[in-house]
């Protein structure tokens, strides 16, 4: 327990880092498109961005959400909207849908036990007309999925899904799977790749993968604890020394970066840089609000594809490119 004297510290020291980042310049998101419900009624219950900058969400009706497994549907917005399938009994909770060829939609579920009769499968393919086509354990701890154009699907995991939680890593229990931070699944499911031990060595664990950008086939990660910018391409694996901590997503083009967020007191913070030699050079230091200059809501999430920061409210998107930022 905290002391007095200890939660007044903090909170002198939060106010103080908050009145700092309210005080910096502001860049202004621009509004994409309204989210809008397939049906009148039917609830988000997740939204990502795919490969193309597309908008996938899954959404269910009030009284579906009443049952235990829950009918859902999937919607694509680019911006317009379209359905992409309809599952008659969604079995995953804290789900992420991304697409995948043919057609074909992926939902995985953050959270994974692990139990002597079997893991929970929770990554599962549906086709277009809801069915399931596949089906496979992607592990505990999933904080973020991106999928490429031809189906490759990029994993980054939260501390539980590193370390292990669930039953995960117990005596007699499988490993985590998720144990390097950062896995690449094939279009049939396979781990066909994950965070090698020699990057380790110069870039540190990956014990939290706190920002993933997965442009083309090629993936950018910025994790605690060392808080490097790590890019994978064709296998291999450069980094970048980096001072800007706790960013939760990023946007990348050539050598521009901007990272988006932080600990509480920088949630809205935005910070620009190039990538000099082995180190990030900042070059600006903003604060990201909505079009009219409001803040940020609270409960908005923000993803990085490419150079784009992509930022979903409850019914809006706004996005913002590296080219909207001051020169």
């Amino acid at each position: 327990m905290w002391s007095d004297a200890q939660v007044k510290e903090w909170e002198r020291r939060y106010a103080a880092r908050r009145e700092t980042v309210l005080a910096l310049p502001t860049v202004h998101a621009w509004h994409h498109a309204r989210i809008l419900p397939p049906q009148q009624g039917d609830v988000r219950i997740s939204a990502s961005i795919g490969p193309l900058g597309e908008l996938m969400a899954l959404w269910s009706s009030p009284a579906d959400q009443a049952v235990r497994f829950p009918a859902a549907r999937v919607t694509v917005h680019v911006p317009e909207m379209a359905v992409a399938a309809r599952i008659p009994a969604l079995r995953l909770e804290h789900p992420t849908v991304q697409p995948l060829p043919d057609g074909r939609v992926l939902v995985v579920a953050a959270r994974c036990t692990w139990r002597p009769g079997g893991p929970d499968r929770n990554a599962i393919v549906y086709d277009p007309d809801g069915e399931t086509v596949a089906e496979q354990t992607f592990g505990d701890g999933i904080d973020h999925v991106q999928a490429t154009r031809n189906g490759k699907i990029w994993v980054g995991y939260f501390d539980e899904g590193v370390l292990g939680a669930r039953g995960w890593g117990d005596a007699g229990a499988a490993p985590p799977v998720g144990r390097s931070g950062l896995v690449r699944f094939s279009a049939d499911l396979t781990e066909e790749w994950h965070y090698p031990s020699s990057a380790r060595v110069a870039w540190g664990h990956i014990t939290d993968c706190y920002a993933l950008n997965v442009d083309g086939d090629t993936a950018w990660t910025c994790f605690y604890t060392e808080w490097p910018l790590v890019r994978i391409r064709d296998g291999g694996v450069t980094g970048w020394h980096n001072d800007v901590r706790s960013a939760t997503a990023l946007a990348v083009r050539g050598s521009r970066v901007a990272f988006y967020g932080g600990y509480e007191p920088d949630r809205d913070r935005l910070v620009a840089g190039v990538l000099d030699d082995d180190r990030l050079r900042v070059t600006g230091e903003y604060r990201l609000v909505l079009p009219d200059g409001q803040e940020v809501p609270r409960r908005a999430r923000v993803f990085g594809r490419g150079a784009d920061l992509h930022l979903v409210t409850e019914a809006d998107w706004y996005r913002l490119n590296l080219e909207d930022l001051p020169s």
